[in-house]
């Protein structure tokens, strides 16, 4: 994957208002690394994020608000993933002063409301929660650019993991009304167009939904199910995989297992679905499909 990731520089003015930091932890998840943003335009900034606290991370920080002549007076978490808070300390280090918000604050923190708005010279912060990736999520409009801050729900590249798919979507279709401009992202570039990435995000998902169902309802190959007249009709996470996933590399079927799984719990709360012995999932006999 690494190779199809674009260069990012480890600092970049994005904006007027707005800077990205890279945390300098490039990985398989992280793609170039957490995404920490720098807004606003006066001597007090607030940051988004603060990777894991890496020391070219500290570093660059340091470095950037020495030139802007500027400190941080407040930090917002989008939510609880060790390579979006790790930093704090470092965080702390170069601004004693400031104020660390997160959804369900841990020791030290402050809590981030739904609506609760941010300000500084130059830039307006509305938190909105958008629970899916995590159940704390928070997302950040940005009033002067009509742009939006998608934490990890929405990526730069590809496509993002959640927990519950139900409240994803929500999520999804709450943060595809917010604005007309662009989305900064936990990870990867900037998108130029937030309603059109989260649009692509939220067809993706009924897509991969609509093959869970359509795979379930289908026959096995025979040779598959050994004469187990269960294995016949019902079908475990994995040989779902095995079809939709068909064209991806055997290594990434195991993380892709992990979201089959949660259409299928989706899907179970929906009435659609029933779960049997050994693993196994089969359609309901008369499914409640919309037209």
């Amino acid at each position: 994957m690494a190779s199809q990731l674009v260069h990012l520089p480890e600092v970049e003015r994005l904006s007027p208002a707005c800077i990205r930091i890279l945390a300098g932890n490039p990985g398989k998840f992280q793609l170039q690394g957490t995404n920490t943003y720098l807004v606003g335009t006066g001597p007090g900034r607030l940051l988004i994020d603060t990777g894991e606290g890496k020391p070219s991370w500290q570093q660059a920080l340091k470095r950037v608000l020495e030139e802007e002549k500027a400190t941080v007076q407040s930090a917002l978490l989008t939510h609880w993933h060790p390579d979006h808070t790790q930093g704090v300390p470092q965080l702390l280090q170069l601004a004693p002063d400031a104020a660390v918000y997160k959804c369900a604050p841990g020791p030290g923190q402050l809590n981030i409301a739904d609506g609760q708005v941010f300000e500084a010279e130059g830039a307006t912060l509305t938190a909105v929660y958008t629970p899916g990736h995590t159940t704390d999520h928070m997302a950040f409009i940005l009033r002067e650019e009509d742009a939006l801050f998608t934490g990890d729900n929405v990526l730069g590249h590809g496509t993002a993991v959640f927990e519950d798919l139900g409240i994803y979507l929500r999520s999804l279709a709450k943060m595809e009304k917010l604005v007309s401009g662009r989305a900064y992202p936990g990870h990867g570039p900037v998108l130029p167009e937030a309603p059109a990435k989260i649009a692509e995000y939220i067809s993706h998902r009924h897509q991969r939904e609509l093959q869970v169902i359509e795979t379930l309802g289908s026959a096995k190959d025979a040779s598959s199910t050994s004469g187990d007249a269960g294995a016949a009709s019902a079908w475990t996470p994995m040989e779902l995989v095995k079809i939709i996933y068909r064209d991806v590399p055997e290594e990434l079927h195991i993380p892709a297992s992990y979201g089959v799984i949660l259409i299928l719990k989706k899907l179970l709360a929906e009435d659609k679905v029933v779960p049997e012995q050994r693993d196994r999932w089969r359609l309901k006999e008369r499914p409640n499909f919309p037209e």
